[in-house]
C-alpha cells in the first residue's frame, strides 16, 4: 500500500470508531454520564501512556506540562474537550444523539466563523453562503420543534474553541491530548474514589460493564492516533471530506439503531446543513487544488532558474 492509501485507511478507521462510539456509551446508559466521563479520562491516560512510553516520548509529555505558560493553554483546551466529551455522552444517554450528530456536522462551519471573528480571517462568498445555509438549518429546527438545538451548538462551539486554543500549542496531537487528560486525570480519579467510597461506583459491580468502562479509554485514544497518522499523509481537503463519516455514522446510529425521532422538520434542517457542507467542501477542495498547483508551478520555476541550460536545450 502507498502512503496515501495507508492514510485514507487510517482516517476512515478513525472516523468509523468515532461515529460508532455512541453504541458503547448507549450500552453504558446505566452508569451516570459524569462517571463515564471520569473513566474515559482515566483510561485514556493509561492508553496514551502505554503508547507514548513504547515510543520513548514520555519526556516530551513531561516537558509539555512543566512550563506554566503551556500548562495554562493545555488547561483551557482540557476544559473545552471535557465539556465536549461529557455533553456527547449525556446526549447519547438522554436519547438526543441526532442533535449531537448535527453538532459535529456544523463544527467545520462554526470553526470557520470563529476564525473570522477571533482571528480576523477573510471568508469567501462561498463560505458565507455555506454558513448562512447551516444557520438557516439550525433556525428551521428551532422554529419547527420550538426548541433551541443547544446540544448541537455547544458541541460545535466547544470543539471549535478547542481547535482555536490548540493553535497556540507547538505539540503533536497525541502529546497535546495526552497532556490534557493528564491534567484532567486527578479530577476524574478523585471523583471515582469519592463515588466508590460513598454511594458506590459502577466499576467492579458487573464484569461486562467494567470492561466497557475500560474500553472507553482506547475508544477515545486510538482514533486520535489513527487520525493523526492519516492526516500527515493526506491533503487537508481529503481530510475534511473523509471526516464527515463520523457525524454521518452518528446520525445513522441515532435514527436506525436508537430509533430517535426524525420527522419532516429534522429532514429540512439536515438537508440545509448537508447542502452547506457540500458547498463548503467543494470550495475547500477547489482552493486546495489551486494551492497545490501554484506550489508545483513555483517549484518548476525554481528548477528552471537554477538550471538554465535545461531550459535552453528545450527551445527549438
Amino acid at each position: 500500500m502507498t502512503d496515501t492509501q495507508k492514510g485514507v485507511l487510517a482516517l476512515v478507521a478513525a472516523c468509523c470508531i468515532w461515529g460508532l462510539s455512541g453504541l458503547l456509551y448507549k450500552a453504558l446508559s446505566g452508569v451516570p454520564s459524569h462517571e463515564v466521563l471520569a473513566h474515559r479520562t482515566v483510561w485514556s491516560l493509561v492508553f496514551f501512556g502505554i503508547v507514548i512510553g513504547l515510543q520513548g516520548r514520555l519526556h516530551v509529555l513531561w516537558g509539555a506540562v512543566r512550563t506554566p505558560a503551556s500548562v495554562k493553554v493545555i488547561a483551557a483546551a482540557a476544559l473545552c474537550i471535557s465539556v465536549n466529551w461529557f455533553l456527547f455522552i449525556w446526549s447519547i444517554h438522554a436519547g438526543r444523539a441526532t442533535e449531537a450528530s448535527m453538532g459535529y456536522y456544523i463544527f467545520p462551519l462554526v470553526a470557520v466563523l470563529i476564525g473570522r471573528v477571533v482571528l480576523g480571517e477573510r471568508l469567501s462568498r462561498v463560505q458565507w453562503v455555506a454558513i448562512t445555509l447551516a444557520a438557516t438549518g439550525v433556525m428551521s429546527l428551532t422554529i419547527g420543534l420550538h426548541i433551541v438545538p443547544w446540544i448541537s451548538l455547544v458541541l460545535a462551539s466547544t470543539f471549535g474553541l478547542y481547535g482555536l486554543i490548540k493553535k497556540r500549542l507547538d505539540l503533536g496531537p497525541v502529546i497535546s491530548v495526552s497532556a490534557e487528560v493528564l491534567l484532567l486525570c486527578p479530577i476524574g480519579l478523585g471523583w471515582l474514589v469519592y463515588l466508590h467510597t460513598g454511594q458506590g461506583g459502577a466499576f467492579g459491580q458487573d464484569l461486562t460493564q467494567s470492561l466497557m468502562l475500560v474500553a472507553s479509554g482506547p475508544v477515545t485514544a486510538l482514533p486520535l492516533i489513527l487520525f493523526s497518522y492519516g492526516a500527515r499523509r493526506l491533503t487537508m481537503s481529503t481530510v475534511g471530506i473523509v471526516q464527515y463519516i463520523n457525524p454521518t455514522l452518528q446520525f445513522l446510529v441515532a435514527v436506525l439503531i436508537f430509533s430517535e425521532p426524525f420527522g419532516a422538520v429534522h429532514l429540512i434542517a439536515f438537508a440545509l446543513i448537508w447542502t452547506a457542507l457540500a458547498v463548503y467542501s467543494s470550495s475547500a477542495y477547489t482552493q486546495d487544488r489551486a494551492r497545490r498547483r501554484a506550489v508545483m508551478v513555483s517549484e518548476a520555476e525554481v528548477v528552471v532558474s537554477t538550471n538554465p541550460s535545461s531550459d535552453a536545450s528545450a527551445k527549438p
